[in-house]
């Protein structure tokens, strides 16, 4: 029997498993086909990595993931038939990781920032043809299971990495290791773990410093980005410099080395995003004229300014999370857009001791670009203080009760909050 071999999947015997993770088999692991840290994902054959959590140990979880059919349990008991045992979890997801990658000879491009790296990712999967980490799964597990489950022999692989604490970035480059590294912005977020913008930009350079191409929005050169880094933007100062002929409600069209990307996809975020596959495409020395045209069929990721009508109204669904440097980019387009305008605005979490000032800011910000809001969350009373056509509510349900009859008379409405606040449940409330 072979150790490992590729069909469709990936299938690896225990003994290889425990030989890569630094660990011992014990004799009731079986051969594994996949590699999961949820016990709600196993499906009979997946190895379960039991790792310890904010709130529980995965090995509180050991039996229903063996219930489900894992074949084996990576940081099992001592003893336990089924485990493989190691001395720390984590290690040994790291060195499963590593692993994988070394096992994959495409090129590699990962993506981070504060702000817009799960829809640059989505644009550089799509207009290269290239496979992708799921959604925002950007996390050491998620990426532990893309790795194994990734097509050894696929031309090049698009990975998001996301950061929230110090020292978290040197932990995924250690296993990762990008050929390009692609830095989309450095803004204020995660503040309350990371501390300071500064911090953040220490954190998040590391990756640029980390890899072979190195490739960042110009914005960024403010934190001085590391010798041979490369700029995308549209201002003329960039490396890879483009314009921005319209960015409106209808779409978005940009001029680029002498051709045109016309795109569906709404705002700054898409625009920068195609923007940096374009440039991404020229450091790889690949065709640019073929990633220009897949652009065009780019759509933006889910609850990432997608437009509907409904009501009689144009929404703007912006929901799927909030920081101060992402509003601003939402209520640019939203200048754009005509008629009468409003904003739903939720908390913006995440940015520590400051919250309160930036909550401030973003009122003022909603009050130039909008007639009408409807701040959600903790914040809501202090931004919608002094301004006679605002409401404050204290969550999305007491926002939908609202929504209806505050929403009458607009045109468009931005809808915008961190992801807790789940307020893109507000698109399903009958409107009159």
């Amino acid at each position: 029997m072979y150790d490992v071999y590729m069909t469709h999947t990936r299938l690896l015997t225990p003994r290889l498993l425990a030989r890569v993770v630094g660990g011992k088999a014990n004799e009731g692991a079986a051969n594994a086909s996949d590699v999961v840290w949820d016990s709600r994902l196993v499906e009979p054959g997946a190895a379960f990595l039991a790792l310890p959590g904010e709130r529980h140990h995965g090995l509180e979880f050991m039996e229903e993931a063996l219930a489900r059919g894992a074949a084996a349990i990576i940081g099992g008991p001592r003893e336990h038939p089924a485990s493989i045992e190691v001395d720390d979890a984590v290690q040994a997801m790291q060195k499963l990781a590593g692993w994988l990658r070394g096992g994959f000879s495409g090129r590699l491009i990962a993506v981070s920032g504060s702000v817009g790296k799960t829809t640059s990712k989505e644009a550089l999967a799509h207009s290269l043809g290239w496979p992708a980490t799921a959604g925002n799964l950007n996390t050491p597990p998620a990426l532990t299971r893309f790795f194994w489950r990734l097509q050894p022999n696929a031309a090049g692989a698009v990975i998001e990495l996301g950061v929230d604490r110090p020292g978290e970035m040197a932990e995924l480059l250690s296993f990762t290791r990008p050929d390009l590294g692609l830095l989309t912005a450095i803004a204020p977020t995660h503040l309350q773990q990371l501390g300071s913008i500064e911090d953040v930009a220490k954190e998040k350079l590391a990756l640029l410093s980390a890899s072979r191409l190195r490739l960042a929005h110009v914005d960024t050169r403010r934190w001085n980005l590391p010798e041979g880094s490369k700029t995308y933007g549209f201002r003329p100062e960039a490396d890879f410099s483009a314009r921005l002929e319209k960015l409106d409600c209808q779409g978005t069209l940009i001029s680029y080395r002498g051709m045109q990307l016309e795109m569906k996809a709404l705002g700054t975020g898409a625009a920068n995003a195609a923007l940096a596959a374009l440039a991404a495409a020229e450091m790889l020395e690949l065709d640019t004229s073929a990633v220009l045209q897949r652009l065009e069929t780019f759509s933006n990721p889910a609850h990432r300014l997608q437009a509907l009508r409904r009501g009689g109204r144009l929404w703007l669904d912006d929901s799927y999370n909030a920081s101060p440097s992402a509003l601003a980019a939402s209520l640019a387009l939203l200048a754009n857009c005509p008629g009468e305008k409003g904003v739903v605005l939720g908390t913006m979490r995440e940015l520590g001791p400051e919250a309160e000032k930036w909550h401030l800011w973003a009122a003022k910000q909603v009050r130039q670009a909008a007639s009408k809001a409807l701040f959600v969350g903790e914040y809501a009373e202090v931004m919608a203080r002094g301004w006679p056509n605002a409401l404050a509510v204290n969550d999305a349900a007491a926002a939908a009760d609202v929504l209806a009859q505050w929403s009458r008379g607009l045109d468009v409405v931005l809808i915008k909050g961190s992801r807790a606040l789940q307020l893109e449940s507000l698109l399903e409330v009958p409107l009159v």
